[in-house]
């Protein structure tokens, strides 16, 4: 996707789509944690990367018990809380899911200039969802 202006908005529609294809309630909590991690995660992208990212990569995964929410761009620099503490956004990231008992991490891509933050989500019992 193109990083500016709409991009929060279609990043969300992505993601409630694919929750729906996976089966997710998109009026589950779940889904409503899904729909803010990916609206942080790209608008970090616009504050952050944007000069040096015009696009950003939205990925949405269930896997093994797992929701993943991927957000790819171009920028190299990757964010270290062992140097301090992460900005307000990824601070949200890790409290969300914190509270699915799941992890967020960030990785820089194999080939190429750029990095994926990941945040993964343990899916509860489905009659939760």
């Amino acid at each position: 996707m193109r990083v500016g202006p709409g991009a929060v908005l279609s990043a969300r529609q992505e993601v409630t789509a694919r929750l729906t294809e996976f089966g997710i309630d998109p009026k589950s909590s779940l889904a409503d944690a899904a729909q803010l991690v990916v609206s942080e995660l790209v608008a970090n992208v616009l504050r952050h990367a944007a000069d040096r990212s015009p696009t950003a990569d939205v990925g949405v995964a269930v896997a093994a018990g797992q929701l993943v929410i991927a957000v790819t761009d171009r920028e190299s620099r990757v964010p270290d809380a062992a140097t301090g503490p992460p900005g307000a956004g990824l601070r949200v990231v890790a409290d969300l899911v914190d509270e699915y008992d799941g992890t967020l991490s960030v990785e820089p891509v194999r080939a190429g200039h750029g990095k994926t933050i990941l945040a993964r989500f343990v899916i509860p019992d489905a009659d939760v969802w």
